[in-house]
Parts: structure tokens; C-alpha cells; sequence
């Protein structure tokens, strides 16, 4: 007896979680990836589920919305999410992974499942296949894209991204700076601070709002109409842009980070953060941009420490794909111009890994055999972020569309501002998120519990 087939195109987190999950849940899979054969502005690699903009999932800490939210996928039995675990390092409450060897374990997860099959080529129409799988991402190759633009009629469908630069270790001087993490024990902690005084952070903001940036011609394919910034991603020369202290309050702010050779806190630190378990490289945390290479080579040489840095990887600008999710999603979360296409992970409308590896697991499961199942309650960190896309299915009946449905749609990322009010707790906020979190855990296990009855899941992804 043949398994039923189903084609995912894409091979990011979404695309690699989708897979494995149907894979899972007895389904073939047909695996379509473009990489190595087509490369984007940002990948470096043909790895599977390659990290891009940063090598961090955020919180793990179950009081924070993203810790609720991987909570909530360990329980779901995500292959994703065990892998980062298992290719951790140090980051101090934030789950951080080595990207080569978490992209490496998820490649070779897929590569090693008999019932998926992967294709290394680009998709530039829609596949009449359906169920179809769209996990293609914020780098959605610009044909795919217009095959969409013509089939859904949206024109809201990309915005630019900048990622992060990332420098050798070994090329760094470590004298002037120390290692830290915001409010722990000077002189230890995961992250290595690049403390900066009043002149030196007043030239550094000086030197991103003066220097020389990409311009859309220079290999960046979108319209100019479309160009926006996302607030999330938003460059750091365009921080400084908004004015001379915007840095040293944002990623830049040194609250909580004592310079052991000083004893006191510096007026702004430049954070570093390690992009291997052996540290031989850091990422500059906060510091994605769309200057032009030779411009980021002056600037951050100026840097303490780094007059003679060996940067691996420069930033850099690149056109990024969503969808325009509370006009075009149906409540089973397909699209309501293409009956039995489900688009999932960042491109659905979605910004963090985090949350595009939830999607590709809850995709998958609405497509696995067994009979519908219900969308996450609203009370869930995944059901919020569901809510946040397609607020008409957990609507009440007769409620006139929210400010969600009519407005400007900008991708999402998760927090508890998304989750629905507790009403009245005493205690004050503290109070009010532990309501927030109890109530979210009762919900999803109710949830959870039904689901996994429903589609005979086995013990270990229970």
C-alpha cells in the first residue's frame, strides 16, 4: 500500500519541519529546494534550515512568550526544536546554536528519512500538486513570487531585511574588552562586551548615519514602492538615524554590564555574541545593516579591539517575501484564492525562527491524515500567534474585523501583548503574566491532549 504524497517547496525551518512532521505522521513527502543550484543574497550554504540573520532563538525561560511558545513545540514533538537543542552553546537564557551543525543534524534528519524525497531545484510556478506546501520564506525567489502576485492579486508581498556581520575570533583583541551578560557576575557570562566611552559612541553613531549604504540597483530585486524597513530587523545605521541616543537605549544599551577593569558601566557596549560552541566566530548582536562593505570595514574597525578584525561574513541587505496573511489566509490557513495551498513560516506573516518552526509543525499536523482538527486556542502562544494571522476564525459572530483586518499588515513576532486579557489579577503585572502563562500551559495541553487522541500520535511526540 503506497503512503498519500504531498510536496513542500522550501527547505528553511518551516519547510524542514513540515517534512519531517508529515514524514512522521505517514505521509510522503516530496522536498523541493532550490539551494545549491540557485542561491540567495543571504544563504552561504545547500545546508537545509541554513541560519541567516542571527544564530539565536531567543528565550527559553517558559515566562517569556517565546519560551512559552518552544514549551509548546517540545511537547508537539518538534524535530526542529530538539535539534537546536541538542546543537546549543552557551547564550545566556537564549537558546543559541552552531549553525553549521544544526543545519548539518537537520540535513541529514531529512536526507536519512526514506519517505521523503528532496529535489534541488527552483520552483518558479505554482505546482498544480495539492495539498501544497509553500515554505519558501522571507527569500522567495522573485518568479515564484510573481506567480503568487498574479494567482492571489496582493501587492503586499515583500520588504528588505539586513543581516548581521560576523568576525573571526582569533583576529579580535581581547584586552579592551570583557565578558558579560547584562546584570550577572562581571568578569563571566556568555556574551563579550565591546565597551565604548561618550566620543567613541558618538563617532560610531556619526560614522553609520554618514556612511555609504546599498542602493536598491546594487542586487536587491523589489519595487521601490514596497520599501520598508521592518522595525524588528531594522537596520542599525537607520537607528541612528532617528537620533544620537536611539542606539545607546536599543541594542546598544549597557544597563546591567559592569566592565570589571573599570568597575563601572559604560556609556554604551557593542555585544558579541559566539556563532560556534568553540567560539572562534561572533556575531555583532543588533548590528544587521545595508552598508556597503567597504563602508562596514572602516566603521567597525574603529571599534575597540578591532583594528584588526578579519570579518567572515558582512552584513547585508536582502529582499524578503510575506504574505499579507488576515486578507489572504482562509481560516484552515490556506489561501482563499488557491483552495489546498498552505503557505507556512515566515512567509505566512511571521518574523523569528521561532515562530516559523511552529507553523511548519502545526501546517503539517492539519494536513496529516486523521481527520480535521481545530486551530490552537487563543489562550496558547501558539494559538496567539495563529490569532495575530487569521483573526477572523477566532472571532465571536457579529464582532465588526479589528484593526488587524483593515489596516496595514506587518509581519509578526510573538509577545504577550498578541494573547488574549486575563481581566483583573491582583499583584500587578508579574501577577498578571503568571495568569497569562498557567492559563496558556491549561489551554494548549487541553488542546494538545485532544489533538494527539485525534491523530493517534506516538508516546514520544505526545
Amino acid at each position: 500500500m503506497s503512503l498519500p504524497r504531498m510536496t513542500v517547496v522550501g527547505g528553511g525551518l518551516a519547510g524542514t519541519e513540515a517534512a519531517l512532521s508529515l514524514a512522521a505522521a505517514g505521509v510522503g513527502v516530496d522536498l523541493f529546494e532550490m539551494r545549491p543550484g540557485t542561491m540567495t543574497g543571504a544563504h552561504r550554504t545547500a545546508a537545509l534550515s541554513e541560519l541567516v540573520c542571527s544564530n539565536s532563538l531567543k528565550s527559553l525561560d517558559p515566562g517569556t512568550a517565546h519560551g512559552l511558545l518552544k514549551e509548546e513545540l517540545l511537547k508537539m514533538g518538534s524535530f526542529v526544536l530538539e535539534a537546536a537543542l541538542e546543537c546549543r552553546i552557551p547564550g545566556g537564557g537564549a537558546l543559541v546554536v552552531d549553525r553549521e551543525r544544526f543545519s548539518e543534524r537537520l540535513t541529514r534528519a531529512v536526507e536519512s528519512e526514506p519517505t521523503i524525497t528532496i529535489h534541488r531545484e527552483r520552483v518558479d510556478r505554482l505546482p498544480s500538486d495539492r495539498p501544497l506546501v509553500l515554505a519558501t520564506g522571507p527569500l522567495t525567489h522573485p518568479t515564484l513570487t510573481r506567480a503568487l502576485e498574479e494567482a492571489i492579486g496582493s501587492d503586499r508581498l515583500s520588504f528588505y531585511d539586513a543581516i548581521s556581520p560576523v568576525v573571526e575570533a582569533a583576529s579580535l583583541d581581547f584586552a579592551p574588552l570583557f565578558r558579560g551578560d547584562r546584570w550577572g557576575e562581571p568578569g563571566r557570562g556568555d556574551y563579550v562586551n565591546v565597551p565604548l566611552d561618550a566620543e567613541t559612541y558618538r563617532q560610531l553613531c556619526n560614522d553609520l548615519v554618514a556612511g555609504e549604504r546599498v542602493p536598491p540597483h546594487e542586487g536587491v530585486e523589489d519595487r521601490p514602492e514596497v520599501l520598508r524597513a521592518f522595525e524588528a530587523c531594522q537596520p542599525v545605521e537607520s537607528l541612528a538615524d532617528t537620533g544620537p541616543e536611539t542606539l545607546a537605549f536599543g541594542p546598544l544599551r549597557p544597563v546591567g554590564l559592569v566592565d570589571p577593569r573599570t568597575g563601572k558601566i559604560p556609556h554604551a557596549v557593542v555585544q558579541l555574541r559566539a556563532e560556534n560552541r568553540e567560539e572562534t566566530a561572533y556575531n555583532l548582536v543588533g548590528f544587521q545593516t545595508k552598508l556597503k562593505y567597504s563602508e562596514q570595514d572602516r566603521i567597525f574597525r574603529k571599534l575597540p579591539g578591532f583594528s584588526g578584525a578579519v570579518f567572515l561574513r558582512y552584513g547585508s541587505l536582502h529582499r524578503n517575501t510575506f504574505l499579507d496573511a488576515p486578507r489572504v489566509l482562509s481560516w484552515d490557513l490556506s489561501l482563499r484564492a488557491l483552495p489546498g495551498v498552505y503557505p507556512t513560516g515566515q512567509m505566512m506573516g511571521v518574523e523569528g525562527y521561532t515562530e516559523s518552526v511552529a507553523l511548519g509543525r502545526l501546517t503539517a499536523l492539519l494536513l496529516s491524515p486523521g481527520g480535521s482538527i481545530p486551530l490552537p486556542p487563543a489562550e496558547s502562544a501558539l494559538g496567539a500567534l495563529v490569532r495575530a494571522l487569521v483573526p477572523g476564525a477566532y472571532r465571536e459572530e457579529g464582532v465588526p474585523p479589528g484593526p488587524e483586518e483593515t489596516g496595514r499588515f506587518s509581519p509578526v513576532n510573538l509577545h504577550f501583548g498578541l494573547f488574549p486579557p486575563v481581566g483583573r489579577v491582583r499583584g500587578g503585572k508579574s501577577e498578571r503574566r503568571k495568569a497569562v502563562v498557567v492559563r496558556a500551559r491549561e489551554s494548549f495541553d487541553r488542546w494538545w491532549g485532544e489533538v494527539a487522541a485525534l491523530r493517534k500520535l506516538q508516546p514520544h511526540l505526545a
